[in-house]
């Protein structure tokens, strides 16, 4: 089983987003007969059976086993991955392009590249899983707490010229043989989660346990009075696409 698999066919990902798949999907991250599922989950076995028929075309889910039991054959699943992630190309033509209106400073912009990220981190996921090979990444994850605007300000511009001396340092674009990568760099406020337990339904990104929105009940993120500079800093070479 993977840890994460993308979907990237529109007929998977609206199998994957429908209630009671997701559900079957989440209580197959160990392996389960349409008996099994059916008890746990309290549906009709015949109802399990149908959508483990529709998880398993899209290749959802997978035969883990046949089990004989008297005259009976119980067939026990097993869903492919711990986690799903729908890739933006699921939406094609109408999915963000951060080439439109690249703005340092826009948060829809940096939706943008987060939904680029997802689409090609997961089209060389699928192509590594086809060859049975590694995928060559980095990730960096921090949380930083500013007091006050103008620290978040000055910590954007060292970050930026920061990245930019990396990027003309190392980027040669004359290189034989030589693979383009590409940096995204984003910083964004955390959002702020509600603690009442009557209200709140968890939100997740583990299409395996749900897709569940956030609840209508969440505060707003706290913020800061707008002081950032009207410009972003200038990118070095090679930079169009950090953040």
């Amino acid at each position: 089983m993977l840890d994460v698999a993308v979907i990237e066919e529109p007929a998977a990902a609206e199998a994957s987003l429908d209630p009671i798949r997701r559900r079957i999907l989440a209580a197959l991250a160990e392996p389960g007969s349409a008996t099994a599922l059916a008890a746990r989950l309290g549906l009709a076995r015949q109802k399990v059976n149908y959508h483990l028929k529709e998880l398993e075309r899209h290749g959802l889910v997978v035969l883990a086993e046949e089990r004989r039991k008297g005259n009976v054959t119980e067939r026990v699943y097993r869903a492919t991955a711990a986690s799903y992630v729908i890739s933006p190309a699921v939406l094609a033509a109408v999915s963000p392009d951060p080439s439109r209106s690249p703005d340092q400073l826009s948060a829809r912009w940096l939706l943008a590249l987060g939904s680029r990220l997802v689409q090609e981190v997961g089209a060389l996921l699928t192509g590594a899983a086809r060859a049975q090979r590694r995928v060559a990444s980095f990730g960096i994850d921090a949380e930083v707490r500013f007091a006050s605007a103008a620290d978040r300000t000055a910590f954007a511009d060292e970050l930026a010229e920061a990245v930019a001396t990396l990027v003309a340092r190392y980027h040669d674009e004359s290189a034989p043989g030589g693979r383009s990568h590409r940096v995204v760099v984003g910083l964004h406020q955390i959002p702020a989660a509600t603690t009442d337990p009557a209200t709140t339904h968890p939100a997740t990104t583990d299409s395996a346990a749900g897709t569940d929105s956030l609840p209508s009940t969440e505060s707003a993120p706290e913020s800061f009075p707008d002081t950032a500079p009207d410009t972003a800093p200038d990118c070095g070479p090679g930079q169009e696409n950090a953040r």
